[in-house]
């Protein structure tokens, strides 16, 4: 009963659109000039602290890249197949024969014209990868991805409620950033768990008590 109920809830899915910006102006406009345009950049290396924003970047990328048309594949510590998009997300936990994959897919994309997106936890010269790797990662555009403060925060998570069909209150989400974790991943996992129990519960609307019983805080 419970696997019906959460398939109640409509599925979110990372677009470039309901990414919330804060201090990634110039990357996110970058991204859409990228995807918009064959003559624009076609490598793009982003790097930033974990929940930053990166792997939700890239997935919009590549659903972007798939609405216009193009073939697009993603690949979280792992090297995908060729398209005309390639994401890479989590380049640092690359293996040796994973690193030589990437570096002969670089310039296969490279000769194509196709576009390779990779994210990274260090700008380039700082990953721990093969010399002629990080050389190439650095050769295109290179973002830092800052992450978002708390009212950019609890923007993202009352526009992930709202996609998910409901309300948020404003006390919980103050209460969200006060108690446990407080990277983004974490805070929506928690929110999609907040909605689910809310429908087990019969649509209940979300509390503070509630949301009490996902975290497990008394």
């Amino acid at each position: 009963m419970n696997q019906l109920l959460l398939g109640i809830a409509p599925q979110w899915i990372p677009t470039l659109d309901n990414f919330v910006i804060g201090r990634n102006l110039e990357l996110h406009a970058a991204l859409r000039h990228a995807l918009s345009s064959t003559g624009g950049e076609r490598g793009i290396y982003l790097w930033g602290e974990a929940g930053s924003g990166k792997s939700h970047l890239l997935q919009a990328a590549v659903e972007r890249a798939r609405a216009s048309g193009l073939s697009a594949v993603y690949g979280s510590g792992a090297v995908p197949e060729f398209a005309q998009v390639v994401a890479v997300d989590n380049v640092e936990s690359l293996n040796d024969e994973a690193q030589i994959e990437l570096f002969a897919l670089y310039n296969r994309l490279r000769e194509s014209g196709s576009m390779l997106l990779v994210s990274g936890n260090a700008a380039p010269a700082h990953l721990n990868l093969r010399d002629d790797l990080r050389t190439r990662l650095g050769w295109g555009l290179v973002y830092q991805v800052h992450a978002l403060n708390d009212e950019e925060k609890t923007q993202a998570l009352h526009q992930h409620a709202l996609a998910r069909g409901f309300e948020l209150p404003n006390e919980v989400t103050h209460y969200m950033l006060r108690h446990g974790r407080r990277d983004l991943p974490y805070l929506l996992s928690v929110l999609d768990e907040l909605d689910a129990h809310c429908l087990r519960l019969k649509k209940r609307a979300a509390s503070v008590p509630l949301l009490k019983e996902i975290m497990r805080i008394e």
